[in-house]
């Protein structure tokens, strides 16, 4: 079945793509939640429509994101946290805590889920992290935790 989809859906296709999927996930998952339109041959205008917006939209995204990295870039962040003997920490340091760092040293907002973090850093030192910005944009951010007190 030919479907012109309302949302980005992973493994299909991004808004305004008209994209040929199964009848049953069509009927069973893509137009209950909203996500999809069966496409008719005078959707084409609204499908280029729908492009059109998502195109511009992901051009003003993208530029908002260099211009985050562009004041991230250079800059180390200073986390302080409390520690025990020997360098580790009384817990850890996790993304909502980078997210609210950046915020308060560089004025740049970064969403927590933007912070690629394998794990919560537990230690003192320097760390490296990437934050992914958008799809073609990503930086990496150097991390100072230091021992409180």
């Amino acid at each position: 079945m030919r479907v012109l989809l309302r949302a980005d859906v992973d493994g299909v296709g991004r808004r305004g793509d008209i994209v040929q999927v199964a009848d049953g996930f069509a009927r069973n998952f893509l137009f209950p939640s909203g996500r999809a339109l069966k496409a008719s041959d005078a959707m084409s205008a609204q499908a280029s429509a729908m492009r059109r917006s998502r195109d511009l939209r992901d051009a003003k995204d993208k530029e908002a994101a260099e211009a985050v990295s562009a004041a991230l870039a250079g800059r180390t962040l200073t986390v302080t946290a409390r520690s025990g003997a020997g360098g580790r920490l009384f817990g850890s340091v996790t993304t909502q805590d980078l997210a609210d760092a950046i915020q308060a040293q560089t004025g740049a907002v970064v969403d927590r889920r933007r912070i690629r973090l394998e794990e919560p850093i537990k230690s003192v030192g320097t760390h490296l992290v990437p934050v992914h910005l958008h799809a073609e944009v990503e930086t990496e951010l150097t991390v100072e935790v230091v021992a409180a007190g």
